[in-house]
């Protein structure tokens, strides 16, 4: 799976050899960790893990040296915790943890979905980027973590004023009929949250990805260019766009993926239910809302928008035309 990411990303020149080993080695890290974490404290259920990462590259012979620093890094950060300070992971210990990740998800049962770095490009350039994680439950997401290291505590829309590095780090946590609340990473009392309630679109701000590799920015400027949205696109990585959507800082969030490309659950889970049980609205372009029980991938209607009650009609409306218009020129 990584592979063909890799292969990918090689033929666009953007990872180098070194930026590989120091993406890899974080992302399975953090998914062997949340993956042993996991299990470990629900021992009572079954457990079955949605991820984004397999362990096959890192039993080749050539990665081994790869593997020992990243089951470095996993002991090292289970040792800084104290619950599980007398614990050591094997190399196998390691790469059982992030192959538990191999659950096909479904509309059956109980299964955690996790990305472990979401947000790659950001990530590697001290942006954006968050670590995902959802609770599934026959098909329906009913819980969610969002952690934004780099997120300022402060409204990133509107806030003129700079922030300290300090002021970064946030956790956002959702669960169905409970809202969302938001605490800073240093542990902070949680404080609930609520979407925008701006109902003029003239007055949004609009979020979309920031590399117009994930999305097209052309057909985002049509729908805000319809709505009458005057202020430029916030371009941001990863599902950080969800949190900071659900505590107000902008009022419109907009994902359509170029052709052929399927969204994967573990993109969407966490940050979904963090931004509805905050007030707002996930769908595709279409309307329906996500269906999260059809495996890893989304099947949906060409596009995802997020929003608040009252601008979803008028948001809808724009999508629509929009596409017909792209349809009709081509």
């Amino acid at each position: 799976m990584r592979q063909s990411y890799k292969m990918k990303n090689k033929s666009q020149n953007f990872l180098s050899k070194d930026e590989c080993v120091y993406i890899y080695t974080d992302t399975y890290s953090s998914q062997a960790v949340v993956s042993f974490v996991l299990e470990k404290e629900l021992p009572s259920e079954p457990f079955l893990l949605v991820a984004e990462e397999d362990s096959g590259d890192l039993r080749k012979e050539e990665t081994q040296e790869t593997l020992h620093r990243i089951m470095k890094l996993v002991n090292d950060t289970l040792a800084s915790e104290g619950t599980y300070s007398a614990t050591t992971l094997s190399a196998e210990d390691v790469l059982a943890a992030i192959d538990s990740g191999k659950s096909e998800g479904g509309p059956h049962g109980r299964h955690w979905v996790l990305d472990p770095i979401d947000g790659t490009k950001g990530f590697l350039r001290g942006d954006q980027y968050a670590i995902a994680l959802a609770l599934l439950d026959e098909g329906k997401v009913v819980l969610g973590v969002l952690a934004c290291p780099n997120l300022p505590l402060v409204p990133i829309v509107g806030h003129d004023q700079p922030y300290s590095h300090d002021e970064v780090g946030c956790l956002f946590f959702a669960q169905v009929g409970a809202g969302t609340d938001v605490q800073s990473l240093d542990g902070s009392p949680p404080i609930k949250v609520h979407v925008s309630a701006i109902d003029n679109p003239e007055e949004a701000s609009l979020f979309e990805s920031f590399e117009a590799a994930h999305s097209l920015h052309d057909l985002s400027s049509s729908i805000a260019k319809k709505l009458g949205v005057k202020a430029p696109p916030v371009r941001i990585d990863s599902q950080a766009k969800y949190g900071a959507l659900s505590r107000g800082d902008g009022a419109i969030y907009l994902r359509f993926a170029h052709k052929g490309y399927r969204e994967k659950i573990w993109d969407h889970a966490a940050g979904s239910i963090v931004v509805t049980e905050a007030g707002g609205v996930v769908a595709d372009a279409a309307g329906n809302p996500l269906d999260f029980s059809r495996g890893r991938y989304l099947d949906l209607d060409r596009g995802i928008i997020v929003t608040n009650t009252k601008l979803m009609p008028l948001l809808l409306k724009a999508v629509r035309e929009s596409l017909d218009e792209k349809t009709s020129s081509l």
